[in-house]
């Protein structure tokens, strides 16, 4: 099967032709999304189906382990059954759209920063991929960053300055600039992880910016100027040039890499409107753990 590619950005981002991901377990199919994946960076797929289940076992199939040590795993009980599959809404176990002071709503919201899913575990989160399940009447736009472009866009001063620095991800960091604090017992199990802030991906030679909202520290600099040349580089990377808007329809499934991207949701009137999506993300494991 080919999968037909419309490009939706001048740098990155592409919507595939129509097909039904449920039945997609070939390797020639799945290696094709793997090489869309590595040029794109974000893949659309309109109109998918999914169960519950079904969308876990696709993601097994396109990329492996998957990433199950979310904050809201640390906060409440997945009403799904599976932390695997994180829920990304504003509704709670009842269906009913969650009160403001509701710890899961305040801890969610701060979706709404720039981030790279599970940059603060160690592997890593490598793909993404995020169902509309319920999407509102209104326009609640998820938006994605280039961090490739972003890269070569940066004078070869800086480039030289940041290849080699090491960053150190902490969600308990990225929730406390927004105002949410764990408990320390939550804490403990959200240690965080350090990874490079300039990084090359398997099958591509060009190298990708590697931080947004977790980014707390660089290891090799003092804590202020180094919050500082992350706030310069994320503030880079997130002008117009580099930035794609997705506008949901109904069952749309995003797929997105982590290692080449930033992405942030954007505000809607969640206190009239439910958004109900799940989200599943792998970890960046070697592709030889991965086709095992």
């Amino acid at each position: 099967m080919t999968i037909g590619l419309t490009k939706l950005h001048p740098t990155f981002v592409a919507e595939a032709s129509a097909i039904d991901l449920r039945g997609v377990r070939d390797t020639q199919t799945l290696e094709q999304i793997r090489n869309a994946m590595t040029e794109y960076g974000v893949l659309v797929f309109r109109d998918q189906q999914f169960s519950n289940s079904e969308q876990i076992a696709f993601a097994q199939r396109l990329d492996g382990v998957l990433h199950a040590k979310t904050s809201s795993a640390v906060l409440t009980k997945n009403r799904f059954g599976n932390e695997a599959l994180t829920d990304i809404s504003n509704v709670g176990a009842n269906g009913q759209i969650l009160e403001l002071n509701d710890r899961r709503r305040m801890n969610g919201i701060s979706n709404r920063l720039w981030h790279t899913d599970a940059s603060f575990e160690s592997p890593a989160g490598r793909y993404s991929m995020l169902l509309g399940r319920n999407v509102p009447p209104v326009r609640a736009d998820t938006q994605f960053a280039d961090m490739r472009a972003a890269y070569e866009a940066l004078d070869a001063q800086t480039q030289r300055v940041i290849d080699g620095l090491h960053v150190y991800h902490s969600i308990v960091y990225s929730r406390h600039t927004m105002g949410f604090d764990f408990s320390d017992e939550e804490k403990a199990k959200l240690p965080g992880a350090t990874h490079p802030l300039v990084r090359v991906i398997a099958g591509s030679e060009r190298r990708s910016l590697y931080l947004a909202s977790h980014a707390a520290q660089i290891i090799e600099w003092q804590v202020p100027e180094g919050r500082l040349l992350l706030k310069d580089l994320i503030e880079h990377a997130t002008q117009p040039q580099f930035v794609f808007s997705h506008i949901w329809k109904p069952n749309d499934l995003v797929i997105w890499d982590n290692r080449t991207t930033m992405h942030r949701g954007r505000p809607f009137d969640d206190k009239t409107y439910k958004r109900e999506m799940t989200r599943v993300t792998t970890l960046d494991l070697p592709l030889q753990a991965v086709v095992a």
